[in-house]
């Protein structure tokens, strides 16, 4: 049971590192080459779309890794520390994302070409500017956890 843990945690997290990577080198160039109305609203939907995905990914990734470390409690494994570091990654992008790319999340989903601020771009961009960070955080515990795994 264990083992199926193990590996269904891993390949979630794994999938949703996939995902953050693709939003952050595929997704936003190819919304990004779009007609600047087109784009905005392309953010827009993806705001809304994903907004409402992740934060159970996000949520659930982490739960995952807790029940994995609660139910290999009595199994001594030299990747119990690789374990708790990955998830206190994970705790560290669920808090990133609330105190950081959610405010601006937030306001881009509602935005239209006739109500979007001036400086839409420069929010989105700075946005991009905290997923990598965020992504860069997933992408270690995802490595951490494979390894844990090992």
């Amino acid at each position: 049971m264990l083992s199926t843990l193990e590996v269904a945690t891993v390949v979630i997290v794994g999938l949703m590192v996939g995902v953050e990577f693709s939003v952050a080198f595929v997704m936003n160039r190819v919304i990004d080459a779009l007609p600047e109305d087109s784009a905005q609203q392309a953010h827009a939907h993806g705001g809304r779309l994903l907004g409402a995905v992740m934060p159970v990914w996000y949520i659930g990734s982490l739960v995952l890794v807790a029940v994995w470390a609660v139910a290999g409690r009595n199994h001594p494994d030299p990747g119990t520390g690789l374990l708790v570091t990955a998830a206190a990654l994970l705790v560290l992008s669920v808090i990133m994302s609330v105190l950081l790319l959610v405010p601006i999340n937030n306001r881009n989903k509602t935005w239209t070409p006739e109500n979007r601020p001036a400086d839409w771009r420069e929010q989105l961009n700075r946005w991009l500017r905290y997923h990598y960070g965020r992504l860069a955080l997933i992408a270690a515990a995802f490595t951490l956890l494979a390894v844990a795994r090992g």
